[in-house]
């Protein structure tokens, strides 16, 4: 079995840097290693300690690159990765004009593998190591994502999206019985297979009947350790559209909770316009609330209160939200999450951000301790940053005093550029093209 040494700066977390000090739950390596063996990381700490108790090693030194957890993205659409960055005006008429007609063509299991390719090549290229994804209502694309993440050696999660209410077009609409049988389908053929993992997925409540929500519901407490994922409170006139289709509900959160899709493998997207209620019931169930922030600027949805989900005890997770989000820059997503925070009054710290997208995404999708950190027993998932990869980023970090100054311009200015490389169950991944 090879065993192979990265060197170079290594940072890890030991807590939660949103509920303690930062301080105290920082583990930063100036001159670090991380030894890997079949897979998993097997030990970090001083790079020449590692070096000289395991001289067998082959070594890779990236100087003073950071090596990173891979970063891990909560909640995206592959199928639409061919429509990123398109005008749009509110979420409906965006997903009617775009999403829409183009999640019809996933119907074709070859579209669907050439995107799924693309999509997770883009990824790798950005740092991130572990995505969760939304698929089409098509079989043909679950299958397509799932086999283009194991022949990357990829642990991903994902699930066919289900949607049976004529307000979703024709050609993407199923019926509650579908949804469950196929869905169970897929469960029984990629749930638990080498990397992979199935999220249950009701699209959101305006594109589902209670009678569909409830076969998902029953699906899913017969598959307890599947996740499952949906939308809730993206936009304020959703939350009025939610009220209008379920009046009898207590609040958009209630339409899934009345319907068994309330639970600690619930995972959230967006959630910014939130009742009392409704955090309640989250934080007391341990369900996670995914931050979209490229997504809730580009199409203008709202700003997402991370300091405060995550001080009422909110599972918190981040995510590009692709294609509704405008990039799959995990680190371009820090820097939103960023200024977000700061038109709600808060700075958020550079680790905070950090942690935010690797441990605390790994944490909302039930695979911390898997991947998202830089510890050993975890998987080998890992980025590498160049620290000075642009002239404006290089000249920034030439001035800093400290770590947080080196590392906060990469994060508010970084792209892929900045992505040295990227490795997948300890090995290194060659870059598209």
């Amino acid at each position: 079995m090879m065993t192979t040494l990265l060197l170079g700066q290594t940072l890890s977390f030991t807590g939660d840097p949103f509920l303690q000090p930062w301080e105290e739950c920082v583990l930063h390596h100036a001159h670090g290693g991380v030894l890997v063996e079949g897979g998993h990381i097997r030990a970090v700490g001083d790079g020449q300690a590692l070096r000289s108790a395991h001289p067998q090693a082959q070594v890779r030194d990236y100087g003073r690159d950071l090596i990173l957890p891979g970063f891990v993205d909560a909640h995206m659409h592959y199928p639409q990765t061919g429509i990123i960055a398109s005008w749009g005006k509110r979420l409906i008429d965006w997903l009617n004009t775009y999403t829409f007609p183009e999640e019809m063509r996933f119907a074709d299991p070859a579209y669907a593998r050439e995107v799924a390719d693309r999509t997770l090549d883009l990824a790798l290229a950005h740092g991130t190591t572990t995505l969760c994804s939304y698929c089409t209502i098509h079989e043909g694309s679950v299958d397509a994502f799932f086999e283009a993440a194991a022949a990357r050696g990829m642990r991903v999660v994902a699930g066919r999206t289900c949607m049976d209410r004529d307000t979703a077009p024709e050609g993407l609409r199923d019926t509650a019985q579908s949804a469950h049988d196929e869905s169970a389908r897929l469960i029984a053929r990629w749930h638990g297979r080498g990397r992979a993992g199935y999220a249950i997925t009701p699209r959101f409540s305006p594109t589902s009947t209670a009678e569909q929500l409830e076969a998902l519901g029953a699906l899913w407490a017969a598959n307890p350790t599947c996740l499952m994922q949906t939308h809730l409170s993206e936009q304020t006139d959703e939350v009025e559209w939610v009220r209008g289709i379920y009046p009898g509900a207590r609040d958009y959160l209630d339409t899934y909770e009345a319907h068994g899709l309330l639970g600690p493998r619930g995972v959230y997207g967006h959630v910014i316009h939130l009742e009392p209620r409704e955090v309640d019931r989250l934080a007391e169930v341990g369900a996670a609330a995914i931050h979209c922030p490229t997504s809730n600027t580009f199409i203008g949805s709202g700003l997402f209160d991370l300091v405060g989900l995550k001080g009422r005890g909110v599972v918190t997770g981040l995510a590009t939200d692709t294609g509704g989000g405008s990039s799959f820059s995990m680190l371009r997503t820090m820097a939103t999450a960023y200024e977000i925070a700061q038109i709600r009054g808060h700075a958020v710290h550079p680790s905070q951000l950090l942690w935010l997208a690797t441990e605390g995404s790994a944490r909302a999708l039930h695979l911390d301790g898997t991947v998202g950190r830089l510890e050993a027993g975890a998987e080998a998932d890992m980025v590498v940053l160049d620290l000075a990869s642009t002239p404006v980023i290089a000249q920034r970090a030439e001035r800093a005093r400290d770590l947080w100054e080196l590392v906060f311009p990469t994060l508010m200015m970084g792209d892929d550029r900045a992505v040295r490389a990227t490795w997948v169950g300890g090995q290194p991944v060659a870059r598209p093209g």
